[in-house]
């Protein structure tokens, strides 16, 4: 079983990293190089094209990165140059996400015990999509380079309250049968969202609003793709090593 979970994992999470690294080249990179030209009160990027201070890789699953680290002082955060070396390290860093994320989904489909196909892959990767990126959007949408954020540690608490009550919610109300359970889950999955997100002393940014809610909305779309073609994937390799153990 063990041998199934990880080689289904590791097969569905490179091709699916691979893949949404090529859908964010047309997706949501073009629009962090564009919101890093607002950096610094409208600077524009230097010449050689190395990130802004502060600014993360955007993986698809997860598009919170952490401005408030930037180095202060003496020097700028390092980051990859523009072009082959920042295509290579997003790539890369999909690849992992894609393996971490195929392992939460494989080891979801050992403990249903239920036969898991292509198609109902999918629709796990939706239930991943949910928890994991709709969910959180709600109280924390995807933030471009220079937009203001709350402390990264009340950040990183909400988003791993909602995540954790948002799966909880929808197992109650999935794999448990009755009225009781649908209310209970469904006010599970509320909990966070009343408790409320931590929000910045003050709002705005040097980015235009305009180009913050494009990048949302592109973040979001790209994080659906990508769960339902690891969802796909990882359902379709499972049901294949199944078919390869019984025969």
């Amino acid at each position: 079983m063990f041998r199934r979970i990880f080689f289904t994992a590791v097969i569905a999470g490179i091709l699916g990293g691979a893949a949404i690294s090529v859908v964010q080249h047309f997706t949501t990179t073009p629009i962090i190089l564009h919101a890093e030209t607002f950096e610094g009160g409208g600077e524009t990027a230097d010449k050689h094209g190395t990130l802004k201070k502060g600014v993360t890789l955007v993986s698809p699953a997860y598009a919170h990165g952490d401005k408030s680290t930037a180095a202060s002082g003496d020097g700028e955060a390092w980051g990859p140059q523009e072009g082959l070396e920042r295509t290579m390290y997003t790539s890369l860093a999909n690849v992992l996400t894609g393996v971490g994320f195929a392992l939460i989904l494989t080891a979801c489909f050992a403990l249903s015990g239920r036969p898991v196909t292509g198609q109902a892959g999918v629709l796990w990767g939706l239930a991943g999509f949910a928890i994991v990126s709709l969910a959180p959007a709600l109280g924390l949408p995807p933030e471009v380079p220079g937009a203001q954020a709350a402390a990264l540690g009340d950040r990183q608490f909400w988003w791993f309250l909602c995540v954790g009550m948002t799966a909880i919610g929808l197992w109650m109300m999935i794999f448990r049968s009755g009225a009781t359970w649908a209310i209970g889950g469904i006010a599970v999955i509320a909990l966070p969202h009343l408790i409320g997100a931590p929000v910045p002393d003050r709002m705005g940014g040097p980015v235009p609003p305009e180009l913050a809610a494009h990048f949302v909305s592109a973040s979001l779309a790209t994080a659906a793709v990508f769960w339902c073609v690891t969802g796909w994937l990882a359902g379709t390799f499972w049901n294949r090593f199944a078919a390869e153990a019984d025969a």
